[in-house]
C-alpha cells in the first residue's frame, strides 16, 4: 500500500522561506513522477511542481522561487519555497504518478496523494 506523508508547512511572513518534505512508502520510489499541488480556499487544486528522475517542472507562478528535488535514498521529495507571497497560502499536497513517459500537470494524472500540509503566508 502506497503512503505519502508530508511535513514542513507552517506560518511565515511574506518574503520568507519554507521547505516541504514528502516521504513515500510501499513502492519503488526512483521511477515515479512526484508532484506538488496546492489548494486555496474556494479554489481548485492547482499544479505547483513535479520531478521526473532529476528533471524539474514548474508552474509559471512559482518559477524562480520554488525548487523541487528528490532524494531516492530517503524516498523523499522536497519543495523549497523562497520569497513566499500571501497568494502562496494554501494546503500543499504531494502526489505520485506511476505512468511512464509523461509529467502530468492535472491532479487526475496522479494516483496517490498525501494528506496535505498548510502553508500560510502573512503580509
Amino acid at each position: 500500500q502506497v503512503q505519502l506523508v508530508e511535513s514542513g508547512g507552517g506560518l511565515v511572513q511574506a518574503g520568507g522561506s519554507l521547505r516541504l518534505s514528502c516521504a513515500l512508502s510501499g513502492r519503488t520510489f526512483s521511477n515515479v513522477v512526484m508532484g506538488w499541488f496546492r489548494q486555496a480556499p474556494g479554489k481548485e487544486r492547482e499544479f505547483v511542481a513535479a520531478i521526473r528522475w532529476t528533471s524539474p517542472y514548474y508552474a509559471d507562478s512559482v518559477k524562480g522561487r520554488f525548487t523541487i528535488s528528490r532524494d531516492n535514498a530517503k524516498n523523499t521529495v522536497y519543495l523549497q519555497m523562497n520569497n513566499l507571497k500571501p497568494e502562496d497560502t494554501a494546503v500543499y499536497y504531494c502526489a505520485a504518478d506511476w505512468s511512464v513517459g509523461r509529467v502530468g500537470r492535472r491532479h487526475s494524472d496522479y494516483e496517490n496523494w498525501g494528506q496535505g500540509t498548510q502553508v500560510t503566508v502573512s503580509s
